[in-house]
């Protein structure tokens, strides 16, 4: 009993020191946020009060230069986003959809291939895809990539190589979800496999990655600012 209470006891006494140490820590964390809020302050004061604003207004605030441009960014800028947004990304879920059932096939050759595909474009920064696309590859084959609807298929299918290969397993997660009854029941029927991928497994795994494809839609938008490098 004796020991018991001397327990209890000797808990009772640890607790406001984990308490006390616990408030310490605290103190510290919110000492440190508010000087490192100091410190961003200064930082941005001292900036404001020694920058150059005349010159960066004439830089990057040109009022006059922007009204001349706002036509073009309107009309040409504006249209060939949608293009080339548009067109790379059906072309990206053609070319997932044939990298996902390659990844899915009982060959093995074939799912060697889908897998380097994938790694190398999902490894490979967007940049280096659309420099190797479009400098490199018409110089090693001597060849010039026509263009469509007024843009440049360069472009294009630099995107379309790089969204083809996080949509393969984009897709490659929603063939595999949806649930084997499905297949069994339509084989039972008598469908053929490709029947059964066409008409049963392929349209409600669209379904379920629609999310993710409309993630690969904002991606591939955003990712069009890059193909000035290439000049369009």
């Amino acid at each position: 009993m004796t020991q018991t209470t001397t327990d209890v006891l000797g808990e009772g006494d640890a607790l406001p020191e984990l308490y006390r140490s616990g408030r310490a820590k605290q103190r510290r964390a919110r000492t440190l946020r508010f000087a490192a809020y100091g410190i961003g302050t200064l930082a941005v004061v001292g900036f404001a009060l020694t920058a150059d604003w005349q010159r960066i207004g004439d830089s990057y605030f040109d009022l006059d230069r922007a009204r001349e441009q706002f036509p073009d960014i309107v009309t040409i800028a504006t249209k060939n986003t949608i293009i080339y947004t548009t067109l790379s990304f059906v072309g990206g879920v053609v070319l997932g959809l044939s990298m996902a059932l390659l990844r899915l096939s009982s060959i093995r050759a074939y799912r060697w291939f889908a897998a380097v595909y994938i790694e190398i474009f999902r490894g490979l920064p967007a940049l280096l895809t659309i420099i190797f696309v479009g400098f490199i590859t018409p110089i090693a084959l001597d060849i010039r990539f026509p263009e469509v609807l007024g843009v440049s298929t360069a472009g294009i299918a630099a995107l379309s190589l790089v969204a083809g290969a996080y949509l393969a397993e984009t897709i490659r997660a929603g063939i595999e979800a949806v649930p084997k009854g499905q297949v069994e029941a339509a084989r039972s029927l008598g469908l053929t496999h490709g029947q059964t991928m066409r008409r049963i497994v392929i349209p409600q795994a669209f379904r379920i990655i629609i999310p993710p494809l409309t993630n690969e839609l904002v991606l591939l938008l955003k990712d069009t600012s890059l193909l000035a490098i290439l000049g369009v």
